[in-house]
């Protein structure tokens, strides 16, 4: 969102000045003479205070076609989660059937007033509703193993059958039972931006930047595909996904061979699975990629399924370019798009003539 409020132009303009590591992940400063935006610690000569607009996330400049600074990198160094919001995480992920109170975690010198506006703002929820999204995943994870409601309620921290069966019921949609669906979805960084990656038990079924413009399109498409409710979360699968991309962005993986569960048209399938069969760093585009499928007439048929990916940089829809050479569109911007593709180009990939 833009700034707009004068006062907060002016500390924003104050920050920039005076190179604010504390206003990192506030604000981004949009050159408007050189189409550029930048974090507020850049090293590079400020500009005129008429001359720059601050927006208070990444998705805005990239939108309007301001251009990442290349001394700064805004992309490659978007703000990750915060340390106390990090450690507070870390606690649950240790212990996820115990409740982490307040006063817990004040005695720890973390502020549960950051989580809290971290969580809202991030995930649109608390860091108590973050809580108890975990430990319903992992009773629905134990009742599918064969463990009764009665004992996962009471391991799960409930002291009652019945308090349990509400909870479980107003997150998930069911009521506690054996063979119940969910999709986990797990929020973690990368060098462009944080990512969501959500997977069933059989596999990922999607990884977007969290900026997405369609992502809210998106969950909601999985839940009505899966039947089934999105909650925070991991298993194996996720976890193996955060690794694979730190890997690729690391420059250490051209392949990867995480468990894909993306549903889709047989027609989408097979264009999600070229897309995969391409070699790394390799460019193409639609008419090409429709003849490769034996399909040449059904190039804005190639377009769509292209559009309907959801799972970035795994199924590689960032390597269709124009016909022309031109980046063309691309879900996470096209900043991101041709970091991705310079970045492939620098770890090996030989792109091919489009």
């Amino acid at each position: 969102m833009k700034v707009t409020d004068p006062a907060d132009i002016q500390r924003c303009y104050q920050a920039l000045v005076a190179r604010s590591p504390e206003h990192v992940g506030a604000f981004y400063a949009a050159v408007k003479t050189t189409g550029i935006f930048c974090l507020p610690t850049c090293r590079a000569r400020k500009p005129k205070a008429e001359n720059v607009d601050f927006f208070s996330d990444i998705k805005e400049p990239l939108a309007l076609g301001f251009r990442p600074c290349k001394v700064c990198r805004p992309t490659e160094n978007a703000p990750d989660v915060p340390p106390q919001v990090a450690r507070a995480v870390a606690l649950v992920r240790e212990q996820p059937k115990r409740r982490i109170q307040d006063a817990e975690l004040r005695e720890l010198g973390i502020s549960p007033e950051l989580v809290r506006r971290w969580f809202q703002k991030h995930h649109g929820f608390s860091f108590q509703s973050y809580q108890r999204m975990l430990r319903i995943n992992l009773a629905t994870t134990e009742l599918n193993e064969g463990r009764s409601t009665t004992d996962v309620a009471l391991d799960s921290g409930y002291e009652s059958l019945s308090g349990f069966a509400y909870t479980y019921k107003k997150m998930t949609g069911n009521v506690p039972s054996q063979g119940a669906r969910q999709l986990v979805l797990h929020r973690f960084a990368s060098p462009l931006g944080p990512m969501f990656v959500c997977a069933s038990e059989n596999g990922i079924c999607l990884l977007e930047f969290t900026d997405r413009r369609m992502l809210e399109t998106e969950f909601r498409d999985l839940q009505r595909l899966f039947k089934a409710r999105i909650l925070a979360g991991e298993n194996a699968h996720t976890r193996e996904a955060e690794v694979q991309i730190a890997e690729y962005f690391e420059g250490k993986r051209q392949q990867f061979s995480v468990t894909l569960d993306a549903p889709g048209s047989d027609f989408q399938r097979s264009v999600w699975t070229a897309l995969r069969a391409m070699k790394f760093g390799e460019v193409t585009h639609y008419a090409d990629l429709a003849a490769r499928l034996g399909a040449p007439n059904s190039v804005r048929a190639v377009a769509g399924a292209n559009g309907a990916n959801r799972i970035a940089i795994i199924i590689p829809c960032h390597r269709i370019i124009g016909k022309d050479g031109s980046l063309t569109g691309y879900g996470g911007g096209l900043a991101r798009k041709e970091w991705l593709l310079a970045h492939e180009g620098r770890h090996g990939g030989r792109p091919a003539t489009a």
